[in-house]
């Protein structure tokens, strides 16, 4: 093994020997690493300024008072209580009679504010309504139900003597067209869908616009007046599966426009489901000072998306295949599609509003459907924040030079294998144990109640939030032993082996670190050296270097006058010293270290073993032959 690595050291110093005698043309590669450096920095520091216009932009787009408009709103309209029955709101609705009840009751108060709280007048009734005072309702509200048609399910034959309607879940071919009850107004007809109306997902239905629709009045007593018609004339039957109440409202001084849609859901198992939405969004974008800001900032961002594009288009040109094997250029790739699906969605909201706003606010009389533009500015909002949360994990690509985070990248790609077979593994478990408990206790626990559930369940239990007692008492004899036995092998012994196999490899790659297998560079280490030589040349710092060489230096040599050597002796091996030096900078030199690895990794320890062990015995026979050489002299004399 020896011979093979001094075979290997022969061939190295021959090759850079030869080099040397040729005059053969060295690449400075520490020039390019320099280079390299001075890019890398440039783009950093050009990707802050994006980042913190990408900042400003999406902050501005949200408003504290967001949060305060809905919760005023939902308290309003979701917990106020039944007159004469305080344990029955909008969320606690099971029964027809309770949701009729909330509708003459909480929503009815909840919409018509006509007066001060000292009964005066506050406007005129011609003008809409101002909830709390502050919110302006703008046109009218709207309420819609959706149908099915009878026989849309099959009765069992020995069951069709005692039922003969059956009344099926809600789809859109199932969903009943014809007039019902009176057949007069527009609440018993049916109206079209309007095909831009984006669908409405609730608990246990996907459900589409039009419908039988009616409209409140601007006079309260009026509205009262239809609800108890429509009552009384049962407008609600077994086919009912879905009422939506849909208003707007906006408020001048926050300029904050508020979309609420209230749901109610009727299953074919009977009952009622109630959800709800609250949209505060902010339609009416460049009003203020700030805003035009904000403006600014948009027009930095489509500059930085411009720049970045040609970037990128120039590095696919010039590295072809090779550019997609990078998964940081991956990562530039979907940031870049995201930062073009956000100026899409602007765009297009932005031109919705200047074309609708008007229309919708003409007339007062009318339904104002704003929720369709709530929707897209819903939209283009999450499709902001997952941009610039792709735009945070981008910070990655320039500090993964650093030495913690270069050990971190090593570790995780080391691992991957590994993770894959244990994710395989895991959730193989995972997963039968998700089916046992959707099977066991679905028609049980709310949290098995879907498949889907059950999985999200299984997560919360690994995090410590479970409900055990809902388990036990679903089963009391496949509760506790499904829970124990979860808890054992997922949490217990997996998770453990996850976390075992990222230790040992972490390991591995801090022990491959401190025998010198490190970064090319260090981002951290280079500006910190920049920095000091900006110093020294400014002359407000001294060099570091020479005086810790100096010091060095003269305790070496006081120590060599301490132990009996001569000054002949200490200039011998100072110019030794200065001889090894200037050996290892000639062998150990970027060239040959970045162009010609001649040993592996391991061959490189064992070498290194090697030359300590050969140092003590050189330094054992240096001090053997001194004492001789003494002795000698000695005689002599």
């Amino acid at each position: 093994m020896v011979t093979y690595i001094l075979y290997k050291l022969h061939n190295n110093v021959k090759k850079k020997f030869v080099l040397c005698l040729t005059g053969a043309p060295k690449p400075k590669l520490h020039y390019r690493k320099e280079v390299e450096i001075r890019t890398t920095l440039q783009e950093l520091s050009l990707y802050f300024i994006f980042l913190i216009n990408l900042c400003i932009l999406t902050f501005g787009m949200v408003n504290p008072h967001m949060y305060y408009l809905n919760k005023v709103m939902s308290s309003l309209f979701l917990d106020t209580s039944v007159p004469g029955d305080e344990r029955t709101n909008f969320k606690s609705i099971h029964s027809i009679t309770d949701f009729w009840k909330f509708m003459e009751g909480p929503l009815l108060e909840g919409l018509y504010w006509d007066a001060w709280y000292t009964n005066k007048t506050l406007y005129n009734l011609k003008n809409s309504s101002r909830i709390y005072y502050e919110n302006i309702l703008l046109g009218v509200p709207r309420v819609r139900q959706l149908r099915v048609r009878n026989n849309t399910c099959k009765v069992y034959s020995s069951f069709q003597s005692l039922m003969s309607e059956c009344y099926d879940k809600y789809t859109s071919s199932n969903e009943d067209t014809s007039d019902f009850g009176l057949k007069q107004e527009t609440e018993w007809k049916y109206s079209t869908p309007n095909s831009s109306s984006p669908w409405h997902w609730g608990f246990v239905g996907v459900y589409r616009n039009g419908g039988f629709i009616f409209t409140l009045s601007k006079s309260k007593s009026d509205t009262k007046s239809k609800f108890i018609n429509l009552r009384l004339n049962s407008w609600i039957t077994r086919g009912t599966r879905v009422i939506f109440i849909d208003f707007s409202l906006y408020n001048a001084n926050i300029n904050l426009f508020c979309i609420i849609r209230l749901v109610a859901e009727f299953p074919a198992t009977g009952g009622i489901i109630t959800s709800w939405q609250f949209y505060s969004v902010k339609l009416l974008r460049y009003v203020s000072h700030y805003d035009y800001i904000i403006a600014s900032c948009e027009i930095t961002f489509c500059i930085f998306l411009i720049v970045f594009t040609t970037q990128e288009a120039q590095k696919i040109r010039e590295f072809k295949s090779a550019y997609f094997k990078s998964v940081w250029n991956w990562l530039e790739l979907l940031l870049l599609v995201l930062c073009f699906v956000a100026v899409s969605f602007n765009i297009y909201c932005n031109i919705q509003i200047f074309l609708l706003l008007e229309d919708l606010l003409k007339n007062t009389e009318k339904y104002s459907d704003f929720y369709f533009l709530a929707y897209w500015y819903i939209y283009y909002n999450n499709i902001i924040a997952i941009t610039i949360f792709f735009a945070w994990i981008k910070i990655f690509k320039f500090i993964s030079f650093n030495k913690t985070m270069s050990q971190l990248s090593t570790t995780l790609s080391r691992c991957l294998k590994d993770i894959v077979g244990f994710a395989i593994m895991f959730f193989i478990i995972f997963f039968a144990y998700a089916q046992l408990g959707f099977l066991v206790f679905g028609s049980q626990v709310d949290d098995f109640s879907t498949f889907q559930n059950a999985i999200f369940a299984q997560f919360r239990i690994v995090l410590g939030d479970f409900n055990f007692a809902g388990i036990q008492q679903a089963n009391r004899i496949l509760g506790p032993i499904y829970f124990i036995t979860f808890i054992f092998f997922v949490f217990f012994v997996l998770l453990n082996m996850f976390l075992a196999i990222i230790n040992d490899t972490y390991s591995e790659v801090k022990a491959d670190y401190s025998i010198g297998r490190r970064p090319d560079f260090e981002l951290g280490e280079m500006i910190k050296k920049s920095y000091n030589n900006a110093l020294e040349k400014l002359r407000l710092k001294k060099p570091q270097k020479d005086e810790d060489d100096k010091s060095m230096k003269g305790d070496l040599a006081e120590q060599a006058r301490r132990e009996g050597f001569d000054e002949n002796e200490i200039q011998s091996a100072e110019q030794m010293k200065k001889w090894k030096e200037r050996l290892e900078k000639k062998y150990y030199s970027s060239e040959i270290q970045d162009d010609y690895q001649p040993v592996t990794q391991q061959e490189f320890r064992e070498l290194f073993l090697y030359a300590v062990e050969l140092e003590k015995e050189l330094h054992y026979i240096s001090l053997k032959l001194n004492r001789v050489m003494r002795r000698i002299s000695a005689l002599q004399n």
